[in-house]
C-alpha cells in the first residue's frame, strides 16, 4: 500500500473540519500511520488507549463479543471515517473493539494531542460537537427503531445510519455506496441472511436500493427516509 499523505487524510476527516489551516501542520506532526491486514485487531474492548483514528484506506468494523465468544458487528467504517470511542473521555476503557475488516491504513492522533489542539483552536468545537451529537441521535434512533418499528423500517434506518456515519445527510438525493454485504448487514441486525435479503430486495424493487457485489447503494437517502416514515 502506498504511503498516505497524513495531512491530506486528516484534512478530509469531518471531525477536524473546524480546524484552521495552520492546525493541520501540527496534526500531521503528532499523528502516526499504521497498517493492518484483514481481520487484524486495531484495539481491544476494555483497553485504556485513547486515540482518534481516521481511515486512510480500507474498512474497519466495530465489534462486541459476548461471553461465549460470539462476535457481533455493530458498524463498518469506510475510508475517510473517524472512530475512537474514548477520545472525548480520557481515563475510560474502550467500550468496543475495532478490527480491520479488510486491509486498512489508519492515521492515529493521540487523544491527549487531539484534546490539546481543540483547546488551542476553540473554533473547532461547534463542528466536532455537531458531529458527535449527530452520531448520538442516530444511535438513539436505532434504539427507537428496534422498539417500535417493523423489520423493513429497521433495515432502512440502519442503512441510513451507515450513510450518516460517512457524513451523508438523510436529505441528500445523491447515491451513496456502502461497502457492505447482506451477510454483514444481517449480523448487524441480529437477523438471518434470508430475513434481510427479502426486505432489501423489496426496497430494491422500489428503486430505493441497488445491490452490487460487496456493496449496497442507497439510490437517494431522502427517498429512503421518506419511505421509512410512510411505514410508521
Amino acid at each position: 500500500m502506498a504511503v498516505p499523505d497524513v495531512e491530506a487524510v486528516m484534512r478530509s476527516c469531518p471531525l477536524l473540519a473546524g480546524f484552521p489551516d495552520t492546525a493541520f501542520r501540527e496534526v500531521a506532526a503528532m499523528a502516526r500511520t499504521r497498517r493492518f491486514g484483514a481481520d487484524d485487531p486495531i484495539y481491544d474492548r476494555g483497553s485504556m488507549q485513547s486515540t482518534l483514528c481516521v481511515i486512510a484506506s480500507g474498512t474497519v468494523r466495530i465489534t462486541s463479543v459476548n461471553a461465549a465468544g460470539r462476535e457481533a458487528t455493530l458498524i463498518i467504517f469506510d475510508a475517510g471515517s473517524w472512530f475512537g470511542d474514548t477520545v472525548f473521555s480520557p481515563g475510560m476503557p474502550r467500550v468496543y473493539g475495532a478490527t480491520a475488516h479488510e486491509e486498512a491504513v489508519i492515521v492515529e492522533l493521540p487523544g491527549e494531542s487531539f484534546r490539546q489542539l481543540m483547546a488551542s483552536y476553540p473554533e473547532s468545537y461547534p463542528i466536532a460537537l455537531d458531529l458527535v451529537s449527530r452520531r448520538l441521535w442516530s444511535a438513539m434512533s436505532i434504539i427507537e427503531d428496534d422498539a417500535l418499528r417493523g423489520v423493513t423500517a429497521r433495515i432502512g434506518r440502519r442503512l441510513l445510519f451507515l450513510a450518516e456515519i460517512q457524513g451523508v445527510r438523510t436529505s441528500s438525493v445523491e447515491p451513496v455506496a456502502l461497502k457492505l454485504t447482506r451477510e454483514q448487514l444481517a449480523n448487524m441486525m441480529g437477523m438471518t441472511r434470508q430475513g434481510v435479503h427479502s426486505r432489501i430486495k423489496a426496497l430494491e424493487s422500489r428503486s430505493l436500493l441497488a445491490l452490487g457485489y460487496g456493496q449496497i447503494t442507497l439510490c437517494s437517502p431522502r427517498a429512503l427516509q421518506a419511505y421509512i416514515q410512510s411505514l410508521d
